[in-house]
């Protein structure tokens, strides 16, 4: 029997995401489908899979990506789905421990690749709040200044998700430098 459950997950949320789609197939729930806070998902054995989660540096259809994604394959990971440059893996629980990174160094890429991602979303936002907020007090525009009012708190919950993934990287620059 097919199940789709509505979720929503923040970019900085991957590992909890994670987390809840081994849940899922903890409970015999295997993951067939992703989208937009959209998880499709079939039944199944209790537990059969592992899944990961991870941020390609290109698209999945890009060579580099397809490349990597049939490396993977050999090492009987299979991809379930993907959304934008985000692929969604699973390995037999069976054959083992299922970690994608045998060191640290493209872990802390991938996080500086949405530490990246989120600061131009800030900036970005950050200007139309000006903007907006500049039109609606000189010219008086009150769909500028309430424009201007809903950009704020936009502004701060991607502050709070470029502090979070920042501070995942350091964590990890340190237990690298811990490690050498």
């Amino acid at each position: 029997m097919n199940r789709v459950i509505y979720k929503w997950f923040w970019l900085w949320d991957y590992d909890r995401e994670e987390e809840w789609l081994n849940k899922m197939a903890a409970q015999g729930l295997e993951l067939t489908g992703v989208g937009l806070a959209r998880y499709s998902f079939m039944e199944g054995v209790p537990g059969r899979y592992i899944y990961r989660l991870q941020l390609l540096e290109q698209w999945p259809t890009h060579a580099e990506s397809v490349q990597y994604l049939r490396f993977l394959e050999e090492m009987e990971v299979e991809q379930v789905a993907s959304w934008q440059r985000w692929v969604y893996l699973r390995k037999k629980a069976e054959s083992g421990p299922f970690e994608l990174y045998s060191d640290l160094e493209p872990r802390i890429r991938e996080l500086r690749q949405m530490t990246t991602l989120l600061a131009v979303l800030l900036a970005v936002n950050l200007w139309w709040f000006g903007v907006n907020l500049f039109m609606g007090l000189t010219m008086p525009m009150w769909p500028n200044l309430v424009c201007a009012a809903l950009l704020l708190p936009l502004a701060g919950l991607l502050g709070y998700g470029f502090w979070r993934v920042a501070k995942k990287a350091r964590r990890l620059k340190n237990e690298k430098a811990i490690r050498e």
